[in-house]
């Protein structure tokens, strides 16, 4: 799932490409904001450096989120090799990876837990700010509709999140995806009522998260078709 906000100014995300923060849930995204976001993504790359180091401070995560090295997660996707890649977005990457169950070490492919490691764009600083507002966020906020975060890496000038692996990819594969044999309606209305669960226990949180990105492409689905 994509993009959720809070108020004041915070946000929250529940899983896929983007979200961002806005103060004022009852206004839609400006063109100035677009534009403004736009040309945040390419912030001087020693400015964004200054940025990312002394981040470090700002995490807030969750015990329950495991704060890895940078070499873990290179060895747990086989230094990213491109045939471990799941996907691209706008911020970064997605790599398939494989962690100890118990330990969270990283183990050889084929063995142990797999994960999905989105690893961020140096050069982004508006995926960095998501980036920090999912650590700080999405580890707190735990129902069986929401994409687990598992852990992060915030190592020198790299930005990277662990998530549990979604076998079944998106939605919207199994729904435009040509060669993939289409759900079925019983299936699909099963999604439909995960997807609505999910929503509504982020929208009934004392915290306001507001999630406002719904669409096939955001909606991940485990080895069950459940939507996530």
């Amino acid at each position: 799932m994509g993009n959720c906000c809070r108020r004041p100014a915070k946000c929250a995300h529940a899983s896929s490409t983007h979200f961002s923060v806005q103060s004022d849930r009852t206004k839609p995204p400006s063109k100035a904001n677009k534009d403004s976001t736009s040309s945040s993504q390419h912030t001087p790359f020693g400015t964004l450096n200054k940025i990312l180091v002394s981040s470090k401070s700002d995490i807030s995560a969750s015990n329950s989120v495991k704060d890895f090295s940078f070499n873990d997660l290179k060895n747990a996707s086989k230094n990213f090799r491109s045939e471990s890649l799941l996907g691209e977005g706008g911020f970064g990457c997605v790599f398939k990876g494989w962690l100890d169950e118990n330990t969270l070490a990283p183990t050889k492919p084929g063995t142990g837990m797999v994960v999905a490691i989105k690893k961020l764009k140096t050069e982004s600083f508006q995926g960095h700010k998501e980036w920090l507002a999912e650590v700080n966020y999405l580890g707190q906020l735990h129902h069986e509709n929401l994409v687990k975060l598992i852990g992060y890496c915030s190592e020198s000038e790299n930005r990277l999140l662990v998530y549990e692996f979604m076998s079944k990819g998106s939605l919207e594969n199994h729904l435009f995806k040509k060669g993939v044999q289409p759900i079925t309606w019983a299936t699909r209305m099963s999604i439909a009522i995960d997807v609505a669960q999910g929503i509504s226990f982020l929208h009934s949180l004392d915290a306001n998260v507001i999630y406002r990105d719904l669409k096939a492409s955001n909606i991940l689905l485990d080895s069950v078709c459940q939507g996530n």
